[in-house]
Order: structure tokens, then sequence, then C-alpha cells
């Protein structure tokens, strides 16, 4: 008889994470290579814009914790616009249930995606906002779990709290995965959002 649990019961740590669903960690930079080469450049009002986001949501935080709702309303929802992954041929699947399969069919995991991205069934990004004051870090094995169910070889994620973001490449032919260093809004020099659009932008274009 088949067991079904949820994705945050079953996962809750990255040991968890490996043993469940087959997948382990890659030490090797050429493995995730995309977000360190050549990325696409951004025009200035796309700059402009994503300096004004950014600005938005530091003047929301200084009041403190920031809901997930609220990042979502004031930053993801903006930046996917801005991306142009709320119009065809993407399509924006909010709070999607999936079930992964797992231990030889005993086991089927369910869980719910925040935002999620298509194109004729790849997943290009998932967007997995987490409660300010949440390490991104803390959102890995369950977004593992969410790329592990994705019908393609390859699928890549970003789990964003609002200030800070981290890439996830799954290769799941090899069953290995990868991510990128953690960029974050809180620097005050450089607007670490650009290099994260250019990252979006880059798996986009080769999508």
């Amino acid at each position: 008889m088949t067991q079904t649990l949820a994705v945050t019961t079953a996962i809750t740590n990255l040991n968890e994470a490996h043993q469940r669903l087959n997948l382990h960690p890659v030490n090797k930079a050429d493995f995730f290579f995309e977000w360190q080469g050549k990325l696409p450049e951004l025009h200035q009002e796309e700059i402009d814009t994503l300096d004004r986001l950014k600005a938005r949501y530091r003047y929301y935080q200084a009041d403190g914790a920031i809901t997930e709702s609220t990042v979502d309303f004031i930053l993801v929802s903006p930046l996917l616009e801005l991306l142009g992954l709320c119009d065809p041929p993407y399509k924006l699947r909010g709070e999607k249930y999936i079930s992964i399969e797992i231990e030889n069919g005993d086991t089927l995991l369910k869980g719910l995606i925040d935002v999620l991205v298509v194109q004729d069934g790849f997943w290009l990004v998932l967007l997995e906002t987490k409660r300010y004051g949440f390490s991104v870090m803390q959102a890995l094995p369950q977004t593992l779990a969410y790329l592990a169910s994705a019908n393609t070889p390859q699928a890549f994620g970003l789990i964003t709290t609002g200030e800070d973001f981290l890439f996830i490449k799954a290769d799941l032919q090899t069953r290995k995965y990868d991510v990128s260093d953690k960029f974050t809004l809180s620097t005050r020099r450089e607007n670490q959002l650009c290099q994260v659009t250019r990252i979006m932008k880059l798996l986009i274009r080769d999508s």
C-alpha cells in the first residue's frame, strides 16, 4: 500500500532529501556553470527598476519582519513581470500541488509550490518565498523535492526570502545538484538583484 506524506513532513533537512530523493551535491565548478559565466546585460531602464525594487524592499524591511505575501507583492511579482514571465509562452502557476513517487513507489510525497514558471512543462524558475528571518538554505531540502518532480532532464530553482537569493540546478538523470553563491539585498554598494536578474535572463534565453 502506498504511503502518502507531505513534503514538509518527510523532508526536513538535507540528509533526508539526499536519502529519500536519491539526490547528491556536486563539488565541481563546471556542473552549475550557468550562473558563473557570461550573462546577459541589462538596459538602464531595467537597472532603474531593480534599484527601485531594492529600495522598496528595504523600506518595508525597516518595519521588521516581512510576511511571505508582502514579499510576493512588493518584489517577486514585479520581478517576474520585468522578465516577461507572466506572458506567453510562460505561465505562472501559483500554489501548485506536486507529487513525487519515491522508494520504489512505496511512498508518495505531496507538496505546495508557491510560484512556478513553466514553458511546455519545463520548469524554468521556482520561487519559494520564505518568511523574513529564515535562511534560504532552510528551504533547500523542500525545493529539491519540488525540482525532483520535474519531467525534464534538468531543472533550475530559485529560493528567496526577499532579502537573499539562492539558485539551484538539479540534473535528474545523474541525480546530482549544486547551488550558486548567495545573493543578497543587504549590500550597500551594489544591487545584487541585478545579478539575480541577469542569471534569470540567461536561464530564460536558453530554455
